[in-house]
């Protein structure tokens, strides 16, 4: 794995630092809620033989600007497509993890001519679209638990349930280091905004060829909730990960990386 230098793009009155890397046709990727760009360092280091592959900072992450106050996962999106047309990226095959896959769902919904395809990697059609009230009032209290209090640098201490093996130590410094990275009231913003998401009800408007991609030992997104988006987006295809987790871009790197080559030479 390899870092990769940031650059910056203004779209509006801010900027959105991200990392780019290979040639081909481009893949655009979203990173989880308490994160930025560097969590996809892996999958561009395996991958850019075959694509152009560009990481976002998503608004308050890494070296991008602050979100508005009050943002909604609809206004993201907006920022999302803005970052395509800006660097004349699109269509793109689109992929995101957690946070950035239901940012991803949201980005096919409102702005379907910037996507190719859609790669959804233990997302949910928002917190309020896939998990029930009571759940969603409990990660809003320990966001802001999490955030406000010093962040353990132990990957698996970071969030309850969120992995499902082991990380190569690599991997597990990356992890924490992000996490440790994270600004509070941004990645708080980025969390309301998935907390109050419901895309349930738009999921057949995604009319872009579609993968949906669960971790078998996901407690962060169960199972249900990836069958959820697989029954509702038309003409999607299910792929179960056996023995990882919610961070399925790290805990299975090589699994991830030929998912994401498939759907490049399929479309």
């Amino acid at each position: 794995m390899r870092d990769v230098a940031p650059q910056h793009v203004t779209v509006g009155e801010r900027r959105t630092a991200y990392r780019r890397t290979g040639s081909g046709r481009t893949v655009l990727l979203l990173h989880g809620g308490v994160s930025d760009g560097r969590e996809w360092l892996p999958l561009m280091t395996d991958v850019s033989a075959v694509a152009d592959v560009v990481a976002l900072d998503l608004p308050g992450c890494g070296g991008s600007d602050d979100p508005p106050s009050g943002c909604t996962l609809a206004d993201l999106a907006d920022d999302v497509a803005g970052v395509v047309r800006a660097l004349d990226l699109g269509p793109v095959h689109l992929g995101g993890l957690s946070f950035g896959g239901a940012l991803a769902l949201q980005v096919a919904i409102r702005h379907p001519t910037v996507v190719r395809s859609l790669l959804l990697f233990s997302a949910y059609a928002g917190w309020a679209g896939s998990l029930p009230p009571a759940e969603v009032a409990a990660r809003r209290v320990w966001a802001r638990t999490f955030l406000a209090g010093s962040r353990p640098t132990d990957p698996a201490e970071l969030v309850p349930g969120l992995l499902g093996s082991q990380l190569p130590p690599e991997l597990a410094d990356l992890l924490g280091q992000m996490a440790a990275a994270a600004r509070p009231g941004p990645t708080m913003s980025l969390l309301e905004a998935l907390a109050d998401a419901d895309l349930g009800a738009d999921l057949g408007q995604v009319r872009c060829p579609t993968l949906v991609v669960h971790g078998e030992l996901d407690e962060r997104a169960p199972f249900a909730v990836a069958e959820h988006l697989h029954q509702g987006i038309p003409g999607s295809r299910l792929v179960v990960l056996p023995g990882v987790g919610h961070m399925v871009n790290l805990e299975a790197r090589a699994e991830t990386a030929a998912l994401v080559r498939d759907m490049v030479s399929r479309e």
